[in-house]
């Protein structure tokens, strides 16, 4: 049985207190879980800001540099190690996380710590009053300890995200992972400890939200600032929470995205477009799509079609070849995710495609499968359509104009992302403009630039993180002036 451990000041800790981690594919135990406590949590804080009042905090950013890229290069290495723990942990398709997230969840340490090395401050030269001269200038100093609350979608490429960018800047952070997935960030541990980074500067604790290691963690007065990547509601309470102490948070919450699709769009494309949005990784990506409005002269066409491309989509454990479908993180979310199907059906939708359970062979039979479902027919005031699900599923409805589009995209409380396939360069740009989410992908989705922004607008999140827009958060930015 495995034994997941938190890892404080370079070691790793054992508490009295463990939970299971079950697979989802089959919902077998394949590890123990040691829960963090208030003492184990503090210990770690304790940890993170030794390391940064001490070794390093006073490191040069080009050794800083140095030891970022031997980790990238260690989690290449082992990198049959990190998929099998991501695998396992998720049920993810084999060629999603070979693909995805464990080049991304490497290539987070390399990219920002690059950038760090190259970005500049601000610098003036000024006349004072009385004739003279002066010089002001940036200083960008890390922001101290980073509380990084994780969750179990992309559990290793979302915590580096936020990792990446905090060490290269100079912080130290305390990793609450999920704990659905507590194998990667703990694997990660013993790159830490391979590569020579400094006692303290990575920790991690697992464990819950309330009354746990989560609440321990962003209630703690010596943290200085959390960074959050899950549910809206969650974001509030540790939003609540950073409010004790002025704390800044980054947040990227829930979304309800829409899709677009106009009558003049590369149809097939399009179609191969909005499956990759609606059920890449069981529909378990805040970026997905679980809203779909196809143009009228379209409509029927595409929902056919897409039909075919849900229908046609293997269900399956990682590893067995052409799987293209895996099961839910946990029977907890498989439940939340069903009961939608049940309402859907309540509300009077048409249900094209799935709304229920697949069989399954016996051995994976206990595992938390669902079927890729697709509704129509539907108003806009349906539960499936203003609630975040977070499965395989989306709700497909025609719109006449790009200004209806815009107005149904818009009718959510959400912001986060949006796809828009058109081949009119016009209406791309006035989408662009009008549709209100902080990442909008024309005639693609989930292509990025790690250089660019990426967060939510309205209650999609707080804050911008990627390539220079993570300094924000990360650090604090001083002005310096001079009188020459």
């Amino acid at each position: 049985m495995k034994q997941f451990h938190n890892f404080i000041n370079g070691e790793f800790v054992a508490t009295s207190k463990t939970f299971e981690n079950r697979t989802p594919v089959d919902n077998q135990v394949i590890g123990l879980v040691h829960e963090a406590g208030k003492v184990e949590v503090d210990a770690a804080v304790k940890a993170a800001r030794a390391a940064v009042d001490g070794e390093w905090g006073r490191m040069s950013v080009v050794k800083r540099v140095e030891l970022l890229h031997a980790v990238a290069d260690e989690i290449n290495r082992r990198f049959d190690d990190f998929l099998a723990a991501e695998l396992a942990d998720t049920g993810k398709p084999h060629s999603l996380a070979s693909h995805i997230d464990i080049p991304r969840g490497a290539a987070n340490f390399k990219i920002f710590a690059d950038i760090v090395k190259n970005a500049p401050t601000e610098s003036f030269q000024m006349t004072t009053p009385d004739g003279g001269t002066a010089i002001s200038y940036g200083v960008r100093s890390p922001l101290g300890v980073v509380a990084v609350v994780c969750p179990w979608n992309l559990p290793l490429l979302l915590m580096t995200w936020k990792v990446g960018p905090a060490l290269a800047c100079g912080n130290a952070v305390i990793v609450k992972p999920s704990e659905e997935t507590p194998a990667t960030a703990t694997l990660l541990g013993e790159v830490m400890n391979t590569v020579g980074i400094p006692k303290g500067v990575y920790n991690v604790v697992h464990g819950f939200g309330p009354n746990s290691a989560g609440e321990f963690l962003t209630t703690h007065p010596e943290v200085d600032g959390i960074t959050f990547t899950g549910e809206t509601r969650t974001g509030e309470a540790i939003m609540a929470a950073a409010a004790k102490g002025v704390r800044p948070v980054s947040f990227e919450l829930g979304g309800k995205n829409a899709g677009i699709v106009f009558a003049d769009a590369d149809f097939d494309k399009a179609v191969a477009g909005i499956t990759r949005s609606a059920f890449e990784n069981c529909g378990q990506v805040c970026l997905g799509t679980e809203r779909v409005y196809v143009q009228r002269p379209v409509f029927d066409k595409f929902v056919a079609a897409l039909k075919a491309k849900a229908e046609s989509l293997k269900i399956g454990p990682p590893n067995e070849p052409g799987v293209g479908l895996g099961p839910l993180i946990s029977a907890e979310h498989k439940q939340k995710v069903l009961s939608y199907y049940d309402k859907a059906r309540a509300e009077g939708a048409i249900i094209v495609t799935g709304g229920g359970s697949p069989t399954m062979p016996a051995e994976l039979a206990n595992g938390h499968w669902v079927q890729p479902t697709i509704w129509t027919g539907l108003p806009e005031t349906a539960s499936v359509i203003r609630e975040e699900i977070f499965g395989p599923c989306c709700h497909i409805a025609p719109f006449d104009t790009a200004e209806e589009a815009i107005a149904l995209a818009n009718n959510t409380q959400y912001g986060l992302a949006t796809t828009i396939w058109t081949s009119n360069l016009s209406t791309a740009h006035q989408m662009a403009a009008s549709v209100q989410v902080g990442l909008c992908w024309i005639n693609s989705w989930f292509l990025r630039d790690l250089r660019t922004a990426f967060g939510g607008s309205k209650a999609s999140g707080i804050g911008r993180e990627g390539g220079v827009h993570s300094l924000e958060f990360y650090t604090d930015l001083r002005n310096v002036m001079i009188k020459l």
